[in-house]
């Protein structure tokens, strides 16, 4: 015990505070500080996703114009998954689909799938070895479908400034089911700007479309915001070490994103260069987003069979230069 403070508070800790009015009203947030600078707002109506990262008092993500969304306000139809698209640090595409809304095998999908609109069940956290805790279920089940359980964890150093996000995904039901997954963070503003350094050491680097294709050569450069911009979508492979970082040589900050490549095989570089809808994508996943029914012609769609656990890792460690 530190005979100097009251309350750990004082120091590092995690707060549970809801909010008041809007679209968000009522949305259960956990304000999450390790003490080192690093601060992060977990949404536990959103799939226990991340809706804000800061780091040293800087902001780190994109932070959406629709602002925090409550789950009630989710339109599956179409892209209207879209109108409760907050960003943030992290939106978790799946659990039955990731990317394009399509129709595959006779079920019709919406866009990144509804786990990012649903709510936790369940949520503890604690401190452990050093860490700050956060454990959260998420439950994709449906009557006559599939029952799939998202069992995400937390663990934030108390001494170093990173954090891991620790999934795993049970197959409840007795049938064999689909999983794809998309781990959606979001780079902004001040972090990412014309300057930002940006480095994706990937074996391999692909365009998604014709329009990405003309401008391959500069994926990893940025640029100001311009009016009527239209994405950019690259796909990267890694052998290896999965890995994706950003850096802001003005406020001499940035993170870096690790992963296993053996079980996060698809990763996608989202270059969104808008007015107000400036962002940066760095997302690994099972899959790429251009439709469940894709994937399965391509032969990389994902499954669990019944009672079957699959577990994902991502580590997001914040750097000083």
């Amino acid at each position: 015990m530190n005979s100097y403070i009251g309350h750990d508070s004082q120091c590092y800790g995690i707060e549970e505070h809801r909010l008041v009015g809007g679209k968000g009203d009522g949305m259960r947030l956990l304000e999450v500080n390790n003490g080192k600078g690093l601060e992060l707002t977990i949404s536990l109506d959103r799939c226990a996703d991340i809706s804000r990262l800061r780091f040293g008092g800087i902001n780190m993500s994109y932070f959406s114009p629709c602002g925090y969304v409550s789950p009630a306000y989710y339109d599956p139809r179409g892209t209207g998954w879209l109108k409760s698209f907050t960003a943030g640090f992290l939106t978790t595409c799946g659990l039955q689909a990731v990317g394009s809304p399509c129709v595959d095998e006779g079920e019709e999908l919406p866009l990144h799938g509804s786990i990012a609109n649903t709510p936790t069940e369940q949520v503890m956290w604690y401190e452990e070895n050093g860490e700050l805790v956060i454990r959260a279920l998420v439950k994709d089940e449906v009557i006559f479908a599939r029952k799939l359980r998202l069992y995400r964890e937390y663990h934030v150093s108390l001494e170093e400034n990173f954090f891991r996000i620790c999934d795993t995904i049970e197959n409840t039901g007795d049938t064999t089911q689909p999983v794809e997954i998309l781990y959606h963070m979001n780079m902004g503003y001040p972090l990412l700007d014309e300057d930002s350094i940006v480095e994706i050491p990937s074996d391999n680097v692909t365009a998604r479309d014709a329009h990405a294709e003309e401008d391959i050569a500069n994926w990893m450069h940025m640029i100001r915001p311009e009016a009527g911009y239209v994405e950019r979508c690259y796909y990267h492979t890694f052998e290896k070490e999965g890995k994706a970082s950003i850096y802001q040589p003005k406020i001499g900050k940035g993170l870096t994103i690790s992963f296993d490549p053996k079980q996060l095989d698809c990763f996608v570089e989202w270059k969104m260069m808008g007015v107000r809808d400036y962002v940066l994508g760095l997302e690994c996943g099972n899959c790429y987003p251009d439709g469940r029914d894709v994937m399965r012609k391509t032969g990389r769609l994902k499954f669990l069979e019944a009672g079957e656990k699959v577990t994902y890792e991502v580590k997001v460690a914040l750097f000083v230069k």
